[in-house]
C-alpha cells in the first residue's frame, strides 16, 4: 500500500503541475493508496486558507476522492461525516472530525466549545 501525502493529493486536485499530476494518476491506477485522516485535514486547511476554495467545493472534491476504488481513507465514515458538517457550518475541520467520531463511533467529546456542542 502506498501512503499519499498532502502535496501529492493537492497536485491531483489542483492540476497545477502536469508532470506531477501524471505521476499521481499513474500511481492511483497501479496501487492501493492510503490517505491518512491527518492528510485529509491538511488538504482541507490548504485548500481553504491558501487557495480560498469554498467549503462545499472542498467537501465535493474530497468526497469524490474517497469514492475512488483504489484510494482508502482512514476512518472514511468519520471523514465523510466531518466533511458534511464542515460544508454546512463555520467550524474548523478538526472540530468536524471530532463530531464525526462522536456521531459515527459513539465517542463522547469533552469540550467547552459551544459551537461544537450544538452539533453534538
Amino acid at each position: 500500500m502506498v501512503i499519499f501525502d498532502t502535496n501529492a493529493i493537492l497536485r491531483y486536485v489542483l492540476r497545477d503541475d502536469l508532470a506531477m499530476l501524471a505521476e499521481v494518476k499513474k500511481q492511483l491506477l497501479r496501487e492501493d493508496c492510503f490517505i491518512p485522516v491527518e492528510v485529509v485535514a491538511e488538504i482541507v486547511y490548504v485548500l481553504s486558507k491558501t487557495y480560498s476554495v469554498e467549503r462545499n467545493v472542498i467537501t465535493k472534491i474530497l468526497t469524490d476522492i474517497a469514492n475512488v476504488n483504489t484510494i482508502n481513507i482512514s476512518n472514511t465514515n468519520v471523514v465523510l461525516h466531518a466533511l458534511k458538517v464542515y460544508a454546512s457550518s463555520t467550524l474548523d475541520f478538526v472540530d468536524c472530525l471530532l463530531i464525526g467520531y462522536a456521531k459515527k463511533n459513539g465517542y463522547t467529546i469533552f469540550t467547552f466549545d459551544k459551537k461544537m456542542q450544538k452539533f453534538l
